[in-house]
């Protein structure tokens, strides 16, 4: 569960940035790109761990 907080706090955290960036302003949008790629890595952390979980150990019955 903490990925998924990190990966909430970098979407709110870039939202300023968006809306500077559609309205034209270049380094905003750079800015953008970057946390972009951050979050996608975050994305990609919390995929493993989530699979990690799936492939527990099995409950025998």
């Amino acid at each position: 569960m903490e990925l998924y907080e990190q990966l909430k706090r970098q979407v709110e955290a870039v939202a300023e940035d968006m809306a500077k960036a559609f309205g034209g302003n270049k380094a905003a949008g750079t800015r953008v790109r970057k946390s972009m790629q951050e979050i996608k890595a975050t994305c990609q952390d919390i995929r493993v761990k989530v699979l990690e979980v799936g492939k527990g150990p099995a409950t025998g019955g």
